[in-house]
């Protein structure tokens, strides 16, 4: 598409390049956003559950804060992953 409009205006490549860069960084832009809303809403709902069972039952609190924990490490984990491709494929295009 990029190209064809680019033909339209004229054999410039430098205008297909800025095209094609600057899409690349609005979907930089988006990933990095998803992946940091994500994980926000998903850190909050570990939180929120966690400490909804632990007042269910105090007794287990030892059990299921270590299980909320470990939750909450492999989401940051993720979003971090999800963050350096999205920055990597910025960099790159």
């Amino acid at each position: 598409m990029l190209n064809m409009l680019a033909f339209m205006q004229g054999s410039d490549q430098a205008i297909v390049d800025a095209a094609k860069n600057t899409n690349a960084l609005l979907g930089a832009g988006i990933g990095i956003g998803l992946a940091i809303v994500g994980a926000g809403i998903g850190l909050g709902r570990i939180g929120g559950q966690a400490a909804e069972a632990i007042a269910r039952q105090p007794e287990a609190s030892g059990e299921i804060r270590g299980a909320a924990i470990l939750f909450a490490v492999l989401l940051e984990g993720a979003t971090i992953i999800a963050m350096v491709f999205a920055l990597l494929f910025k960099l790159v295009a």
